[in-house]
């Protein structure tokens, strides 16, 4: 059910409205906000090969996700706002980041170790589609269109043209880790609409009190597994655990509920495609890596792609009536 809201402190008062409400006009901030959100998650490709050099998978996450609850939380106190106090508030935040981080996070880890990065973006740029196809039979919270669906689908073959088509060649040889990759994928999908319960809270709030408990919860497995005081991480490595918790994690979960609150889920997931070439971008940046060839072709997709999936139908309605 629609919802308004009037923030006071950390947690809104709520004031339930009619089915009928019609949704806000969308503006070029909205979507401003998304491609915001797209570079703050592109970054986490070159940054987690830097850092993963010399710091184990679950050290660097259970690392840059403190970084980012105590980047945020020097921020709320500035802001004057506290994170709540409620049991039903951390149970929210707490199954939200497991479901959007911490569990699909360490399955995408775990399957790399058998499936090419290559494979690996593509299978988990389906999140899209998951999410479309979670909300058309099941959730309907929104409209489930035709125009959304073929943006999904337009965003998928960017991607695999961007990545090189020969990446799904090698599908179907490690089942189980692309299996792996794909519930991951489900998870991200299944994380953008609970994350609509998170609505009530300020996004800041939410972030910080989610990036807690999914440090939190990795640190005693960081303490036993890795045995972090006995790590040498290069100045890079801190580096890009710094950089991540702030821009990737910290700046990216607080515009990701952000933009469910103003374009809600199936639009917040078109920004999965824009990540692709904007991730390419920044690792010939930052890793040297070359261009390939094929990024133009697949970057027109992508776009096309992303357009279907966030104009809204009735705008093209109204222009295909007028005209």
């Amino acid at each position: 059910m629609p919802q308004s809201t009037a923030r006071t402190g950390s947690v809104a008062a709520v004031e339930t409205t009619p089915v009928t409400t019609a949704r806000p006009v969308r503006g070029w901030r909205d979507y401003a906000l998304l491609l915001a959100l797209a570079c703050c998650w592109s970054s986490t490709y070159p940054l987690t090969k830097i850092g993963l050099g010399s710091i184990p998978p679950v050290t660097f996450i259970s690392a840059r996700s403190l970084v980012a609850f105590a980047f945020l939380y020097v921020i709320l106190r500035i802001r004057g706002l506290k994170l709540p106090t409620d049991l039903k508030a951390w149970k929210l935040f707490a199954f939200q980041q497991l479901i959007n981080s911490t569990v699909p996070f360490l399955m995408i880890t775990w399957a790399q170790l058998y499936v090419p990065a290559s494979s690996t973006v593509v299978l988990a740029s389906t999140t899209p589609i998951f999410a479309f196809l979670i909300t058309w039979a099941i959730t309907r919270h929104e409209p489930a269109t035709l125009l959304k669906l073929i943006g999904a689908i337009l965003g998928l073959a960017g991607t695999a043209v961007i990545i090189g088509l020969d990446a799904l060649h090698g599908l179907g040889n490690e089942i189980f880790a692309e299996i792996a990759i794909l519930l991951a994928t489900m998870s991200f999908a299944c994380a953008t609409i609970f994350g609509l319960r998170l609505t009530d809270y300020d996004p800041m709030v939410v972030a910080a009190g989610s990036l807690l408990f999914g440090g939190l919860v990795l640190l005693p497995a960081s303490l036993v597994i890795d045995h972090p005081w006995t790590l040498h991480p290069t100045l890079e490595a801190i580096a890009a655990v710094i950089a991540m918790g702030i821009f990737s994690s910290a700046l990216g979960l607080m515009l990701f509920y952000m933009c469910l609150t103003r374009l809600g889920t199936l639009t917040t997931n078109a920004q999965g495609y824009l990540r692709i070439p904007i991730g390419v971008g920044l690792s010939v940046a930052l890793l040297g890596e070359t261009v390939p060839s094929n990024l133009v072709l697949g970057l027109v997709l992508v776009m096309a792609g992303v357009a279907a999936m966030t104009v809204p139908g009735e705008r093209l309605k109204g222009r295909w009536k007028n005209r």
